[in-house]
């Protein structure tokens, strides 16, 4: 595990995201009849948690947390809209940018530069 510890913690981060964005799209598929794709969320999901650990270790817990799961809602927003067809409406729109502008904020202002 030593070798992860040495990842620069922002892309720990960003991955513990987009395994985030896997695992909550994932959960519209999680069924008894699909037991391979409910292994994958499950799995998906500790991996996330365990980055998302990797990553607190060298960042401020407050800015990981909300990129974290900042990455997660942008993701499985525009999942939601690209795959299964859930509204794209110009105010949804906005409030996603709103999400990223956040996001960004925090990563420029968070006072960690590892």
């Amino acid at each position: 595990m030593s070798w992860v510890m040495s990842i620069n913690p922002w892309v720990t981060l960003v991955v513990a995201g987009l395994l985030e964005v896997l695992w909550a799209s994932g959960l519209k598929n999680v069924s008894l009849q699909r037991p391979l794709t409910s292994l994958g969320v499950l799995v998906a999901l500790a991996a996330s948690m365990v980055l998302l650990w990797v990553a607190t270790q060298k960042l401020p817990i407050g800015t990981a947390y909300a990129i974290w799961t900042g990455i997660g809602a942008v993701g499985a927003a525009l999942v939601g809209i690209v795959v299964y067809g859930e509204p794209a409406t110009a105010v949804r729109a906005v409030c996603i940018l709103l999400i990223v502008a956040g996001i960004v904020g925090l990563k420029l202002f968070s006072g960690a530069h590892a």
